[in-house]
C-alpha cells in the first residue's frame, strides 16, 4: 500500500491538466502526472516518491491517439505496451515493448510511463530514439514538438508542468530492417543485463542501448566507429567500446566488467545481423 494519501484529479483537456499542475504545485501538493501509475505505485510502496495530488492524463483524448495520419503514425502518450504491440503497426518498437515487464504489467505501462520514468531501462525509448520521432510536449506555455534527440537527452527533457501527449513517427521507418536483443544474468526472468537495439538505415547502422549506463541512450560516436567502412570488425567493436559514454552500471544485476563482456558479443550479433542481410529481427 501507499503511505500517503493523495487528491486524484481528472483533466480532460491539455490546457486543464497543465492549468491543474499550476494551482496545485502553487498550492504546495507536490503534483505528479500520472497515465499508469506503475512506477509512481511501486516508488510509492519504497517511500520514493510523494505527491499529495495525482493528475491522470488518460482522459485526455490526444494522450489516447493511436493511428497513422498522413506521413506520421501517431502514438499516445497513455497508450500501453499492451495496445502498442497488439496494433503492431511499428513493429520495431512492438520487439522492444513486448520484453518489457511482464504480459500483465504491459497491460497498465503506458509508452509515456515508460520514456519518463526514473527506472534505469526505459526501454521503450530506444527504437523513437533510433528513428528521431517527434514529441509533442504540453504545459502552460502552450504545445511544442521537438525531435527526440533533442528533447531525450539521458533522460526526457521536460520543464516544471510539462507532460509528454504523443509521439510522431514517419511512415518511412514503420518497416525498417531493425535488430533487438535483450540479456539477462537469470536466463529470461529479472531485470535486463543489456538491452541493444539496431536499425539499419540509408547512412548506416543505428544503435541504442539500454542497461549499460544509467540511462538509454543513443551515441553518434558508437555509430560512427561501427559504419567505418575503412575498418574490420575488431576495430568496429574496439572502437565502438572506447565511444561508450560512462559511467558502466556496476551492481547486483552485473559489475562493469561484465557488462563490457556481454556488450562486446552482442555488438558481435548486430554486425553479423547487418552482414548477413537483416534476417534477424529480435531474440
Amino acid at each position: 500500500m501507499i503511505s500517503f494519501d493523495f487528491d486524484y484529479l481528472t483533466p480532460t483537456t491539455m490546457q486543464e491538466a497543465a492549468e491543474l499542475f499550476q494551482r496545485l504545485d502553487q498550492e504546495g501538493k507536490s503534483p505528479y502526472y500520472y497515465s499508469g501509475g506503475t512506477e509512481l505505485i511501486t516508488l510509492g510502496r519504497l517511500n520514493m516518491a510523494y505527491s499529495e495530488a495525482v493528475i491522470d492524463l488518460k482522459n485526455i483524448p490526444e494522450c489516447h491517439a493511436h493511428g497513422l495520419s498522413g506521413d506520421f503514425l501517431v502514438q499516445g502518450s497513455a497508450l500501453s505496451l499492451t495496445a502498442a504491440e497488439v496494433a503492431n503497426f511499428f513493429p520495431f518498437l512492438t520487439s522492444v515493448a513486448s520484453q518489457v515487464a511482464d504480459h500483465t504489467a504491459r497491460g497498465k505501462i503506458t509508452i509515456g510511463g515508460n520514456i519518463c520514468a526514473a527506472i534505469f531501462y526505459r526501454e521503450a525509448v530506444l527504437p523513437y530514439l533510433l528513428v528521431d520521432s517527434t514529441v509533442i510536449i504540453a504545459g502552460n506555455k502552450g504545445i511544442t514538438a521537438k525531435k527526440m534527440s533533442d528533447a531525450f537527452k539521458e533522460k526526457i527533457q521536460l520543464k516544471k508542468g510539462e507532460f509528454l501527449v504523443q509521439l510522431l513517427t514517419e511512415r518511412k521507418w514503420l518497416n525498417a530492417p531493425f535488430i533487438h536483443i535483450k540479456r539477462r544474468q537469470q536466463w529470461q526472468t529479472g531485470y535486463p543485463l543489456i538491452t541493444i537495439a539496431a536499425l539499419q538505415a540509408e547512412d548506416g547502422l543505428r544503435v541504442g542501448l539500454s542497461g549499460l549506463c544509467p540511462f538509454p541512450f543513443r551515441s553518434a560516436a558508437v555509430e560512427a566507429a561501427l559504419n567505418k567502412k575503412e575498418f574490420n570488425r575488431e576495430e568496429k567493436i574496439r572502437e565502438a567500446l572506447k565511444a561508450m559514454p560512462s559511467p558502466i552500471l556496476d551492481d547486483v544485476e552485473g559489475s562493469k566488467e561484465y557488462r563490457l563482456f556481454a556488450l562486446r558479443n552482442l555488438l558481435e550479433e548486430i554486425l553479423n545481423w547487418q552482414e548477413g542481410g537483416f534476417k534477424l529481427e529480435n531474440t
